[in-house]
């Protein structure tokens, strides 16, 4: 199934809260289509929308978007696992978690947990712990909504806390 497109786009190619809603409405109804192979590349974050508002937080993605915020996604050991990293950066100093995720059910869902938690100063690794898998009904996840590959690249979904993502693929 084809990934659902945004109504009539704005001059950028990024959906606006509104394109988005309308598109997480169609991804519950008939699910989104994404693919493994949809998610994977290196996602710096762009909007955030807290859960229920329909207006970007403008501070927080800032703040995140200073830090460089991502998500990067790759291919897993078997076809539907996938190795997740999110990190974000303040100069030469990075914190990081690493970890496994899993496409789940029809919309689908994206699955996850961190394994290990970093914090490096360029090359060097100052911290390593290695964290605790959840609970199977804690686990966190992305209710995936729709991606663009192509233009710009963007990839929006929900997370389990109710609040709304929005990232830009690096080239």
């Amino acid at each position: 199934m084809p990934t659902p497109q945004p109504p009539a786009p704005a001059a950028t190619s990024l959906p606006d809260g509104p394109a988005l809603l309308t598109l997480e409405r169609l991804s519950r109804k008939e699910g989104s289509g994404l693919r493994v192979a949809d998610l994977i590349g290196r996602w710096r974050l762009d909007q955030l929308w807290g859960k229920g508002s329909s207006r970007p937080s403008a501070l927080s993605a800032a703040l995140l978007r200073s830090l460089a915020a991502r998500l990067e996604i790759s291919k897993g050991a078997t076809a539907n696992h996938l190795r997740l990293a999110n990190a974000v950066n303040l100069g030469a100093l990075e914190l990081r978690f690493d970890g496994e995720g899993q496409l789940q059910g029809r919309r689908p869902l994206l699955v996850f947990w961190f394994e290990r938690l970093q914090l490096r100063l360029g090359a060097m690794v100052l911290l390593e712990r290695t964290l605790p898998r959840p609970k199977e009904k804690r686990m966190p996840f992305f209710a995936l909504i729709a991606a663009e590959r192509t233009g710009e690249g963007w990839l929006a979904a929900r997370g389990r806390g109710g609040g709304l993502a929005l990232w830009r693929l690096e080239g």
